[in-house]
């Protein structure tokens, strides 16, 4: 097997895939705060992290795929109380529609995918070793890291101490630079737990480091998910865990780049976002994941109808060759296989496998060859329903055998009219030696 290398956010670097015993690869990949539906941005980590999970299968190896639903935070709180419902409520109705949502990608789920509000104990005897080992502080209910206790932080974000700014306002603190890791209960918030500095819940940061130590322990293999997240989220992440632990969290930091809409970062905050159960509604799970897969999964992506109108041409093309090409194995002589799983070695290249895969239907085309190698390359990238011709419905066939028996009379004006009858039902009617073909227009 050919080396797999990822690009690392903490050196900045592409990093050979170390697996561990017997294949293993562990992935944790930060998944939604629950508090809305969630948008196109949100899902591309989801599908990112979903095919690298292929790709290794394919490369015989061993991944387990985790993650996590955020069901506990402040977005949570306000969102529901906004709506006039307790927040679990909300948070449930939400990771339901999450669930919902990303099945509908046609990828499967993730190996596990842990909730916050089920990993209490874990992440309250985390908190607990943090202030044992003086990495930590109560303070009137609250718990803090003390980020100067911890040498190597801002080694992932590669920021200076003087450049930091948590985003938080907790006047308890005995540095500004310090976060929480347990946040005292308010009278306006609905849901809280026992601790022994205090009744409150969990911050957002310690939720993770408990969750991928619980799913995978302490230096698995890749942490993944957006840019965004890389300060302070991230950042955060792995000082919990090295300071606790005396361990890296993870040893590759893997992020994707986040999706834009009309210039400005996809965010349900920002009011323009677009909604993943609309997406899928309007152009289907085979054009979204072609369109995730377009771009390099570290670039920004744009969201515009252009986009996806590119991605719905592209599937198309792909299923129209396949219909043509007979079924058996590939040649070696014409397979691009080799290429194609290289490109995806090489930190994870979508649009050059896709590259390759033009080609490769291309030489196909011309040698009138098997489309055996076809049925592994789709697969790996999500895509395998291209192998599969659409069939048109009872309707549309009915034309379409109605305007054979005009053609057959010379009727060229009725022809000419249930072709494009059949044209407004969405199909397109080719004529060949061996009769008339519906496929999708």
């Amino acid at each position: 097997m050919a080396p797999i290398r990822l690009h690392d956010t903490r050196s900045g670097k592409l990093r050979d895939l170390v697996p561990g015993p017997g294949g293993r690869v562990g992935i944790y990949a930060c998944g939604p705060t629950v508090y809305d539906r969630i948008h196109v941005g949100n899902a591309r980590p989801f599908v990112v992290f979903s095919l690298l999970r292929r790709f290794l299968v394919h490369e015989g190896l061993a991944p387990r795929l985790v993650i996590n639903v955020t069901d506990v935070n402040d977005k949570i709180y306000v969102a529901a109380a906004a709506r006039g419902v307790p927040s679990a409520e909300l948070a449930a109705e939400m990771t339901d529609a999450y669930v919902r949502d990303t099945d509908k990608l046609g990828l499967g789920r993730p190996d596990a995918e842990p909730l916050a509000t089920e990993t209490i104990g874990p992440i309250v005897a985390l908190i607990g070793d943090l202030i044992e080992n003086g990495h930590a502080y109560a303070a009137g209910g609250d718990v803090y890291f003390g980020v100067r206790t911890y040498s190597a932080y801002g080694e992932l974000s590669h920021r200076e101490l003087e450049d930091l700014d948590q985003g938080e306002e907790r006047d308890r603190k005995r540095d500004p630079l310090d976060f929480a890791l347990w946040k005292g209960a308010k009278p306006e918030e609905d849901i809280a737990w026992d601790a022994a500095w205090g009744r409150g819940r969990p911050g957002w940061h310690i939720e993770c480091s408990a969750m991928a130590e619980a799913e995978l322990g302490v230096g698995f293999e890749i942490h993944g998910g957006g840019s965004d997240l890389v300060f302070p989220h991230h950042e955060n992440e792995a000082a919990q865990t090295g300071a606790a632990r005396g361990w890296d969290l993870a040893q590759i930091w893997m992020h994707n780049g986040m999706v834009r809409l009309e210039q400005e970062k996809m965010a349900k905050s920002q009011g323009n976002a677009f909604a993943l159960h609309r997406a899928l509604e309007e152009f289907g799970a085979e054009t979204l994941v072609m369109y995730l897969c377009g771009g390099h999964y570290r670039q920004p992506l744009a969201f515009s109808d252009e986009r996806l109108a590119e991605a719905r041409a592209r599937c198309a093309g792909i299923r129209d060759a396949v219909r043509r090409l007979p079924p058996g194995p590939t040649p070696s002589e014409v397979s691009l296989a080799g290429d194609f799983f290289a490109a995806l070695a090489h930190d994870f290249n979508t649009p050059a496998a896709l590259a390759v895969l033009a080609e490769q239907l291309r030489r196909l085309s011309t040698a009138g060859a098997g489309r055996g190698v076809l049925s592994e390359m789709l697969e790996v990238l999500g895509l395998e329903t291209l192998l599969v011709s659409e069939e048109a419905p009872p309707e549309v066939r009915a034309l379409a055998e109605s305007r054979a028996r005009a053609r057959e009379e010379r009727d060229w004006t009725a022809a000419d009219r249930l072709r494009d009858e059949i044209a407004a039902a969405g199909w397109t009617v080719r004529d060949g030696p061996e009769g008339p073909e519906l496929v999708p227009a």
